[in-house]
């Protein structure tokens, strides 16, 4: 709102004062967005989901490895296993796009996905297994 809306301004000092109260309010913001830049780097902004049939037999792509990763490609890797009788749930800490523990391929390909950005096909048990992409930027 305009500062100077609400009354009539008298002299030139009171509107010198305004105009550094509003430099001042200006230069915080300015702080606060410095502030919010450096904490979103941590943000989730990358998102690849990779869906399989975990068993020859077993259809409907229903398991699936799905990749969450901040701007520098730190983050997490979810597998969902879906068997017969039961599902097997499994997360994986990524840096920098790697792991240090062993990566199925599916969750390679998660990681890829989320990585590129971009919506990807592949051939899995003669069948094909979707991708889907999500980016926040």
């Amino acid at each position: 709102m305009w500062p100077f809306k609400k009354k009539k301004i008298e002299n030139l000092s009171e509107i010198l004062k305004k105009i550094e109260e509003i430099e001042e309010k200006i230069q915080n913001l300015e702080k606060e967005i410095e502030e919010i830049k450096k904490e979103q780097q941590f943000f989730i902004k990358k998102v690849g989901i990779f869906k399989f049939n975990a068993l020859k037999n077993l259809g409907g792509n229903q398991s699936f490895a799905l990749a969450l990763l901040d701007e520098k490609d730190n983050g997490v890797v979810i597998s969902n296993l879906v068997l017969r009788q039961e599902n097997r749930i499994f997360a994986k800490l990524i840096k920098n796009g790697f792991s240090e523990n062993l990566l199925t391929e599916e969750e390679r390909k998660a990681i890829e996905i989320a990585k590129n950005g971009k919506e990807q096909f592949y051939q899995t048990n003669k069948k094909t297994a979707s991708s889907y992409y999500f980016r926040t930027h």
